[in-house]
C-alpha cells in the first residue's frame, strides 16, 4: 500500500469508493436518504475537488485501486488548529489498518505538525476507530451539530 496525494484523474474513483464505503458502513445508523445526500451531494465530484483544493488530500493505494482516502487543512484560519476531513476506506479493506495509516499520515502533514489541536467531524460510525487514534469528544462531550459528531485530539508541540 502506498499512501500520496490525490492526482487530478484519481476522483471519480476516489468518488466511487466513498460510496462503496458509505453504502457499506452507514446503514444501520442513517436513513438512506441521508446516504444519499452524502454519496450524491456533499461528497459529490465537485465538492470533492473543492476539498482537495484548501487541504492536502491524500489517497491510499493498493498497486492503482485506490482502497482509502483522508485530508487535512486549516481550521477555519486558525495557524495553531488543523482538521482532518473525508476519511473513507473501502469495505473490502477495513479493519486492515488502511484507515490507521491514513490518519498516521495526516497527523506527519505540515498541516499537524503546526497544530496544537486537531478537530475531526466524525460520523457515530467513525467515533470508536478516532478513540482508537487518540481523539476525545470535543470539550468531553458527544454533541451531533451539523450531521457529525466533532472529536478532537491535542499535541504538545
Amino acid at each position: 500500500m502506498i499512501i500520496e496525494i490525490v492526482k487530478d484523474n484519481e476522483f471519480e474513483q476516489v468518488h466511487e469508493m466513498i460510496a462503496r464505503s458509505c453504502s457499506y458502513s452507514f446503514p444501520t445508523y442513517y436513513p438512506q436518504g441521508s446516504i444519499d445526500y452524502i454519496i450524491e451531494e456533499a461528497l459529490c465530484l465537485d465538492n470533492l475537488k473543492k476539498r482537495a483544493s484548501y487541504t492536502h488530500f491524500y489517497v491510499a493505494k493498493d498497486q492503482d485501486k485506490i482502497i482509502g482516502c483522508g485530508a487535512i487543512g486549516p481550521y477555519w484560519d486558525s495557524k495553531t488548529e488543523s482538521s482532518l476531513f473525508t476519511i473513507f476506506v473501502d469495505p473490502d479493506h477495513q479493519g486492515k489498518g488502511v484507515g490507521r495509516k491514513i490518519v498516521e499520515i495526516l497527523e506527519q502533514d505540515e498541516y499537524a505538525l503546526r497544530a496544537n489541536r486537531i478537530e475531526v467531524p466524525a460520523s457515530i460510525v467513525g467515533i470508536p476507530f478516532y478513540k482508537k487514534m487518540g481523539y476525545t469528544h470535543k470539550n468531553g462531550e458527544l454533541v451531533y451539530e451539523d450531521g457529525h459528531f466533532a472529536m478532537e485530539k491535542y499535541f504538545k508541540r
